[in-house]
């Protein structure tokens, strides 16, 4: 139970990701170390979480999509992943189906309890009770939080052993599918990730990468650093200027 608790911590931590600055500590490469110090498998936490990471690589919110809840997601499939002994190849298809009933819940929350505390604080509002106001956007951020960490709570505490059964029942030819798919995974997630940021000034550096890693054999972090390098060489930060064009009034009509 105390691990349950401390896993749900994590979920709630997670989650306050966005009161904090959108610091990306809701990733599954930050919170997968934490419940591997939990669950006292700090090693297999970190593989883990970096495993999950790239399979959920492109899972961020644009406009109105809502993505898997990777928090509830990689929480419960990283500490499902590390109490059933099975490891990352098993991690993903534990964690994929949680964070989509986790993002059912969530959208629930969203499209049904929000909407109530808005009404209640344009209400305030009106009455100019800013206290008030502010009172009730924090709670409603707490509040998403504590149900996530409540569902990785409940999750953990009565799914543990039923699922060590499950994943113990699997037949061997399914889990080395399984271990081959997770390969494949972070494939899928940076094709994700490039469908949203790909235009014709990317593609060159895109490929420029491709080359220097397949026929060069530059490791990824030398090939990182030099793209900082392009990046500090091509970007003039210390002399950006925003320019505001005013127009006539007379063109407004």
């Amino acid at each position: 139970m105390l691990q349950a608790f401390l896993l749900g911590c994590i979920a709630f931590i997670g989650k306050c990701d966005l009161a904090t600055g959108t610091n990306l500590i809701q990733r599954p490469i930050v919170l997968g170390p934490l419940v591997g110090l939990i669950l006292g498998n700090l090693q297999m936490g970190i593989t883990i979480g970096a495993t999950l990471e790239l399979a959920f690589l492109g899972s961020y919110s644009v406009g109105a999509f809502i993505p898997p809840n990777v928090i509830v997601g990689g929480v419960l499939g990283t500490s499902f992943a590390i109490s059933t002994g099975k490891g990352p190849e098993v991690a993903f298809t534990m964690a994929f189906p949680i964070a989509l009933l986790a993002v059912a819940i969530d959208n629930v929350i969203f499209s049904l309890v929000r909407p109530l505390l808005a009404k209640w604080a344009d209400s305030y509002a009106a009455k100019g009770n800013v206290k008030m106001v502010s009172m009730i956007h924090m709670g409603t951020g707490f509040l998403t939080c504590f149900i996530l960490g409540l569902i990785t709570f409940l999750g953990f505490s009565l799914g543990s052993a039923q699922m060590k059964t499950f994943v113990e029942a699997i037949p061997e030819v399914i889990t080395d599918g399984l271990t081959i798919a997770t390969g494949m995974l972070p494939a899928i997630g940076f094709a994700m990730l490039a469908q949203m940021i790909m235009n014709k000034k990317i593609v060159p550096f895109f490929f420029l990468g491709f080359v220097l890693s397949a026929y060069f054999k530059i490791p990824v972090v030398g090939i990182a650093i030099l793209g900082l390098i392009i990046i500090f060489t091509t970007i003039d930060f210390s002399n950006q200027k925003l320019v505001i064009e005013q127009e006539d009034d007379d063109d407004d009509f």
